[in-house]
């Protein structure tokens, strides 16, 4: 019975992405707008690092679709978010709440800032943080001090900020964490990498606590090839993130003078162009990938297998979709199969707390992540678009 659902499914895959041979991969960018113009202007212009014209254009256009009042390009998620962290306060030695269900970067970035990830449980039906999980985790092991910090009895370490991750698109219950964080006094950083177009309560996500990071990476809902971006609406942290960004060089016409430790994290301005045509494309996408998400549960509704939807109060971009099997041992069964048959299909990421360069990091009852591990896999879930390829072939998009 499952292998004939797996077989249904395959055939399902290539009839809805229109590709009945060759390969379908997980998730991979359409450009169908402006993209080729801007990119020519930004060349024509011969501003192609960070400077030039485009990197405050999509600046803008990303602070107005998410409602931030400002947004600060990065060259990557990772760097967006190492940046966020920092001006958060957070510092060497420190610890930093967060999941384990999460992409490597979330935790590196912690690393960076020579802080350490202590990790607390997910919920299922989020896949991200659990504001239950934070709770009991605070009330167990956190002391609030003379200074007004929160520190960690066990360690003694200050609780420099809270970093929920929206996994896969789908937003945790941010305004339970936002309210933990607030009675605790505890910096609230998100993780919106995955999460660009998608609400929480009608909020966008990544402007629940001070600073927010989304990612703009090759296979993310809108690219730059390579990119990210801070949101945040105070002014005086968008500035000196700008600075930092920019390696703390302090203005002048020929001096070279540098105030910080900065960094050479600024988005160029090729990329930029590259963003600039794609957000204008973002909201046809999002409504894409729910039309895709909505035929994905219809197909498994009546199977062994369950199509994750978005939480309540969401609206989710639904970046990646994902199903649930029965156990670890069908999961990779399911992974085999896809895989052999030429749909790209991966297992959620090993948990971080298991990586050897977090093992010795403190834990709480990661019992739903441990769960979702063992059955939780992607599917392809790139925007449709009906003859994407022929059409860039005949120059339809130039």
């Amino acid at each position: 019975m499952i292998y004939n659902t797996w077989s249904d499914f395959l055939i399902f895959v290539r009839e809805i992405f229109g590709e009945r041979k060759n390969n379908i991969i997980l998730h991979d960018p359409r450009f169908i707008g402006n993209e080729r113009k801007y990119l020519l202007e930004a060349m024509d212009s011969n501003f192609v690092s960070s400077v030039g014209e485009y990197v405050g254009k999509f600046e803008q256009a990303i602070a107005e679709y998410t409602g931030a009042r400002y947004a600060v390009a990065a060259v990557n998620g990772t760097a967006a978010l190492h940046i966020s962290l920092l001006l958060a306060g957070v510092t060497s030695g420190e610890e930093v709440i967060t999941q384990p269900v999460s992409f490597i970067a979330t935790c590196n970035a912690i690393s960076y800032c020579g802080a350490h990830p202590v990790f607390v449980d997910v919920d299922r039906d989020t896949m991200g943080m659990s504001p239950e999980k934070l709770e009991v985790f605070l009330q167990k092991n956190a002391i609030k001090k003379a200074d007004g910090w929160c520190y960690n009895s066990r360690s003694g370490k200050r609780f420099a900020a809270v970093v929920p991750m929206h996994t896969f698109g789908h937003p945790c219950q941010i305004d339970e964490i936002a309210e933990l964080c607030r009675q605790y006094n505890i910096p609230l950083v998100e993780d919106a990498a995955e999460s660009l177009g998608s609400r929480y309560q009608g909020k966008h996500t990544g402007l629940y606590g001070k600073l927010g990071a989304v990612s703009f990476n090759g296979n993310k809902i809108i690219t730059t090839g390579g990119g990210g971006m801070l949101l945040t609406d105070d002014e005086a942290t968008a500035r000196l993130a700008k600075h930092l960004t920019t390696t703390a060089k302090l203005p002048h016409r020929w001096e070279y003078y540098h105030d910080y430790t900065g960094y050479n994290y600024r988005l160029t301005n090729l990329a930029a162009a590259l963003g600039c045509g794609q957000v204008e494309q973002l909201e046809n996408f999002v409504t894409q990938k729910r039309k895709l998400a909505k035929q994905y549960n219809e197909f498994f509704k009546d199977t062994e297998m369950r199509f994750f939807t978005e939480p309540a109060n969401c609206r989710s971009n639904y970046w990646l979709n994902a199903v649930l099997l029965a156990d670890r041992k069908e999961r990779d069964a399911f992974l085999a199969y896809t895989n052999d048959h030429g749909v790209m299909t991966r297992p959620i990421w090993t948990l971080s707390n298991r990586l050897p360069m977090y093992q010795a990091c403190q834990a709480g009852d990661l019992s739903n992540a441990a769960w979702l591990e063992d059955r939780v896999v992607n599917i392809p879930s790139s925007v449709i678009i009906p003859d994407y390829y022929q059409n860039i072939k005949a120059g339809k998009y130039v």
